[in-house]
């Protein structure tokens, strides 16, 4: 079996494909490609043994032509600069496609969070930020969770960077604790998004979430929301697996109780009145939609010709590569890509911002309808492009937002 490509060979790839649409020339093209600036920071950590370890952190703006930075903070033992560099790529066409005032960044430390105490995990965050302090702020690049990181996270972040300039900052983070100017709604914006772009892509073909079947890969932060949104909507949610397996009821899991399985077990393995599955078997169930929520690079050539869903909506970030979504395409698949489909996590990160700098909070219904709004409104535009030039959903998002982001460049000039 071969291995999957590096997320960069794909966001490289889906680029050059873009370009070409545009008719852009090779100047251009590799202006779009390189990260405007990345950081490469050490952090050390004194554990709570005494012993001192040394982690490597990173930070990209890969593009600010149209607004700050914007990008999460990644913790996991797998980050490497490439990684850094193709999400922060990425969250440059995300935050264009839903048309924010935005660029991309992204953020990361190597390092496995499941091995470090809470305490060592804030004393890594606290260095990570001040290391990377000269590129942050909430003019300049703004972070997020991400894999491995959480609203603490967020609050250890915002504590460290406004220590540094003597006043509080909330807007130099998004998705942070209510209580410290968090936005309602954040937690669940990624999920939500989901949702809402299945319904749309739904709608089109004059169908309903509503009883659909629905397989979730990965039941982390945008997945468990995700199935939880689509079985409230009248879905049945069949299947869900983490990294140590899946459980399969084609009946449809009962939600809630998974959720309580899942905070007392730390796993969906094990859960009762359900069949065990693999992430592998459950990629290949004959569902309606399927849902990859969890990493980069689970549907390649090896894993796409098993897919039998109808619709495979991206919750997480780069889960498909280049060649799996030829073949998914030739077998009559519809694929809502990454940078459309999970766009809503930085959508309501976006409403935080505001409402932290102007210092007035939306209420909960407010978040909720300018969401789907924005959501719809994204989807609707690539859905036309795609028609109208006969491309993919996922080449008709990146043509929309590569187009977005040159024409800022075009407008603003060369300077000097």
């Amino acid at each position: 079996m071969t291995s999957a490509p590096s997320p960069i060979v794909s966001a490289y790839a889906q680029l050059a494909a873009a370009v070409r649409h545009l008719g852009y020339d090779e100047g251009l093209h590799q202006h779009l490609r390189t990260p405007r600036r990345e950081l490469h920071v050490a952090v050390p950590l004194r554990t709570d043994a005494g012993d001192l370890k040394l982690f490597h952190g990173y930070r990209v703006q890969h593009n600010v032509s149209r607004g700050p930075g914007k990008g999460g903070l990644r913790f996991s033992r797998d980050v490497d600069i490439d990684e850094v560099r193709a999400l922060a790529m990425w969250m440059t066409w995300k935050c264009a496609v839903v048309d924010i005032p935005y660029g991309g960044a992204k953020g990361g430390v190597t390092i496995d969070p499941a091995e470090h105490s809470a305490a060592e995990l804030e004393r890594v965050t606290r260095r990570y930020t001040t290391e990377i302090m000269p590129l942050i702020g909430p003019e300049t690049d703004i972070m997020a969770p991400d894999m491995g990181t959480d609203e603490q996270t967020m609050a250890w972040v915002m504590d460290t960077y406004s220590t540094s300039r003597g006043h509080t900052i909330p807007a130099v983070v998004t998705g942070k604790p209510i209580a410290i100017g968090g936005s309602l709604g954040r937690a669940v914006a990624t999920s939500a998004g989901v949702v809402h772009v299945t319904q749309s892509a739904l709608e089109a073909q004059g169908e309903k979430v509503a009883g659909k079947t629905v397989a979730v890969q990965g039941f982390g932060k945008v997945g468990s929301h995700a199935a939880a949104i689509y079985a409230a909507r009248g879905a049945r949610v069949v299947a869900v697996s983490d990294v140590h397996g899946g459980v399969r009821d084609d009946a449809g899991l009962d939600i809630d109780r998974l959720f309580a399985h899942v905070a007392a077990a730390g796993t969906v393995v094990g859960f009762a009145d359900a069949d065990p599955i693999t992430n592998a078997q459950m990629l290949a169930m004959d569902v309606d939609v399927l849902v990859p929520a969890a990493m980069e690079n689970v549907l390649t050539a090896e894993t796409a010709p098993t897919v039998r869903a109808r619709l495979v909506v991206e919750g997480a970030n780069g889960p498909t590569t280049p060649e799996a979504d030829a073949v998914m395409e030739a077998n009559g698949i519809t694929v809502i890509p990454d940078i459309l489909a999970n766009a809503g996590g930085v959508v309501v990160s976006y409403f935080e911002w505001v409402q932290a700098n102007q210092v007035y909070w939306w209420t909960a219904q407010e978040i909720d309808e300018r969401l789907e709004q924005r959501m719809v409104m994204a989807y609707d535009a690539v859905a036309e492009l795609a028609r109208r030039d006969g491309l993919s959903l996922r080449e008709a998002a990146n043509v929309i937002a590569v187009k977005r982001v040159a024409e800022a460049h075009s407008i603003r000039g060369l300077y000097p």
